[in-house]
């Protein structure tokens, strides 16, 4: 089972000091957290795509890419990618690129973003979200499996006789996630194309992810991919760590207080109960993350939120340890106990999609 890290690189002022960081130090933090995440072990860093203050992931394939350099084995990602407002050819060539310089260690997680200020940005209509999501994702598939493409489509000009270059490594193009918390479709996408699903399982009761997984996997099994209880499904998780759960109640209370997403709202307790927000001890992070599994069935890929609401990179780093040192170890071994024969326990990787290929391709196959 994959275990990793995703930020969405806000800019917010540390509610113990006032101070927020500029966003060249946030821009250098996120890849410090990323370096960091490979050294105590963890698989996957992510990053999410924004084009508006107080976020900086803008040029994702750039920060990606950097990332990739500056490691040997981690599998570098989005958090989200915008399918909606992103051209097909520019995604189909920057991700391809990527890529080809991370040696495969790319994927990517595709939705149609939270903000809909971002449609009219780039000349797209919010209402219209859909509908673009499937075309959009229509697009860059073909432009991934087909050398040669001819296209005729509703929200962009047309294509005759395009290439779009490079090329994928090994001709087997990124493994894409569809991202979503709120929307059927998306999974139905998912579920067509046998890509895999991804909950950000962060601000809503169980009950909600509980039946767009569902609805995931069955249609995953409807089109032929394999059972229901083989969907590729990730999950994402916040957690905040401390050696006794006082401590971390304590320490973390005035960044949840103050965050821009959840602040003013909910009482931090009241959030750790309704939703999978984890607040205490390593063991304690350990216990709750377990329940996802008897929730959402065997899953593939567990993100965690370590770095949003003004947390100092510092106390990010350390949580970060007790993260590898403690809560993936044991959460490894358990889940893998837990795993049916038959259900997988990591994602495609690059190196298994291009075996499948290859073998499809051999003579006899």
């Amino acid at each position: 089972m994959q275990f990793g890290i995703f930020s969405v690189g806000d800019i917010t002022p540390d509610p113990t000091t006032g101070r927020a960081p500029t966003e060249h130090e946030r821009i250098k933090a996120l890849v410090t957290m990323a370096e960091h995440a490979e050294q105590v072990g963890l698989d996957v860093f992510a990053v999410g795509e924004h084009h508006n203050p107080p976020f900086v992931p803008s040029a994702m394939t750039t920060l990606l890419g950097w990332i990739a350099a500056r490691t040997t084995r981690l599998t570098v990602s989005t958090s989200i990618a915008h399918i909606t407002t992103n051209d097909p050819v520019r995604m189909a060539e920057d991700y391809a690129m990527l890529q080809h310089l991370s040696e495969g260690r790319v994927d990517l997680v595709l939705g149609r973003g939270n903000d809909g200020r971002l449609y009219p940005w780039f000349g797209q209509d919010p209402r219209r979200g859909v509908e673009l999501t499937v075309e959009n994702y229509q697009l860059l598939r073909r432009l991934w499996d087909e050398e040669v493409v001819d296209w005729q489509g509703e929200f962009r000009t047309p294509l005759q006789g395009f290439t779009s270059t490079p090329r994928p490594l090994d001709g087997v193009p990124p493994f894409v996630w569809h991202g979503s918390i709120r929307t059927p479709q998306v999974a139905e996408i998912a579920a067509y194309f046998g890509d895999g699903y991804f909950a950000n399982n962060i601000f809503w009761p169980k009950e909600h992810y509980i039946r767009l997984i569902t609805l995931y996997r069955e249609r995953y099994a409807h089109y032929g991919h394999g059972t229901p209880e083989q969907a590729i499904v990730g999950l994402g998780g916040q957690v905040f760590m401390a050696k006794n759960s006082q401590d971390a109640v304590r320490e973390f209370r005035p960044y949840f207080d103050n965050a821009p997403v959840y602040g003013n709202g909910p009482s931090l307790e009241e959030f750790t109960r309704q939703t999978p927000l984890t607040v205490g001890t390593p063991d304690q992070v350990v216990e709750k993350t377990l329940t996802f599994q008897e929730f959402f069935g065997d899953y593939q890929r567990q993100m965690f939120l370590m770095d949003h609401a003004g947390l100092p990179l510092k106390t990010v780093l350390e949580q970060l340890d007790m993260l590898g040192e403690h809560v993936v170890p044991a959460l490894r071994k358990e889940f893998e106990a837990r795993r049916p024969a038959g259900v997988p326990s990591d994602p495609p990787s690059h190196a298994s999609r291009a075996a499948a290929k290859a073998a499809l391709a051999a003579p006899g196959a």
